[in-house]
Protein backbone atom coordinates (compact mmCIF):
# COMPACT_ATOMS: atom_id res chain seq x y z
CA UNK A 1 0.00 0.00 0.00
CA UNK A 2 1.54 3.36 -0.97
CA UNK A 3 1.87 6.25 1.42
CA UNK A 4 -1.09 8.58 1.70
CA UNK A 5 -0.49 12.21 0.80
CA UNK A 6 -1.12 15.13 3.13
CA UNK A 7 -3.09 18.01 1.62
CA UNK A 8 -0.63 20.88 1.27
CA UNK A 9 -3.30 23.49 1.94
CA UNK A 10 -4.22 21.80 5.23
CA UNK A 11 -0.66 21.45 6.52
CA UNK A 12 -0.11 25.19 5.96
CA UNK A 13 -3.27 26.22 7.82
CA UNK A 14 -3.75 23.77 10.70
CA UNK A 15 -1.77 22.13 13.52
CA UNK A 16 -2.71 19.41 15.96
CA UNK A 17 -2.48 20.01 19.70
CA UNK A 18 -1.00 17.37 22.01
CA UNK A 19 -4.50 16.18 22.91
CA UNK A 20 -5.46 15.80 19.23
CA UNK A 21 -7.54 18.95 18.71
CA UNK A 22 -6.91 21.12 15.67
CA UNK A 23 -5.56 24.67 16.06
CA UNK A 24 -6.36 27.29 13.43
CA UNK A 25 -6.17 31.02 12.83
CA UNK A 26 -9.57 32.71 12.43
CA UNK A 27 -10.39 34.13 9.02
CA UNK A 28 -10.94 37.72 8.00
CA UNK A 29 -7.60 39.36 8.83
CA UNK A 30 -6.04 39.79 5.38
CA UNK A 31 -7.39 43.17 4.25
CA UNK A 32 -10.32 45.56 4.77
CA UNK A 33 -9.59 46.18 8.45
CA UNK A 34 -11.31 49.57 8.55
CA UNK A 35 -14.76 48.06 8.12
CA UNK A 36 -14.28 45.43 10.84
CA UNK A 37 -15.14 46.18 14.45
CA UNK A 38 -12.32 46.48 16.95
CA UNK A 39 -13.65 43.53 18.95
CA UNK A 40 -13.69 41.31 15.84
CA UNK A 41 -10.09 42.23 15.04
CA UNK A 42 -9.04 41.49 18.61
CA UNK A 43 -10.75 38.08 18.61
CA UNK A 44 -9.29 37.12 15.22
CA UNK A 45 -5.72 37.68 16.45
CA UNK A 46 -5.82 34.62 18.67
CA UNK A 47 -5.21 31.06 17.55
CA UNK A 48 -8.45 29.14 18.01
CA UNK A 49 -9.42 25.51 18.39
CA UNK A 50 -11.59 24.09 15.65
CA UNK A 51 -15.04 22.73 16.49
CA UNK A 52 -15.45 18.97 16.56
CA UNK A 53 -17.69 18.95 13.49
CA UNK A 54 -15.13 20.83 11.39
CA UNK A 55 -12.26 18.77 12.80
CA UNK A 56 -13.88 15.60 11.42
CA UNK A 57 -13.62 17.15 7.94
CA UNK A 58 -10.05 18.48 8.23
CA UNK A 59 -8.53 15.57 10.18
CA UNK A 60 -8.39 13.04 7.32
CA UNK A 61 -6.53 15.50 5.08
CA UNK A 62 -3.48 15.13 7.37
CA UNK A 63 -3.15 11.37 7.83
CA UNK A 64 0.27 11.31 9.52
CA UNK A 65 -0.18 14.18 11.96
CA UNK A 66 0.05 13.55 15.66
CA UNK A 67 -3.42 12.85 17.03
CA UNK A 68 -3.61 12.51 20.78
Amino acid sequence: MPKMKTKSSAKKRFRFTASGKIRMKPSGMRHGMRKRSQSMKRKARKIGVMSAADARIVGPTMPYSKRG
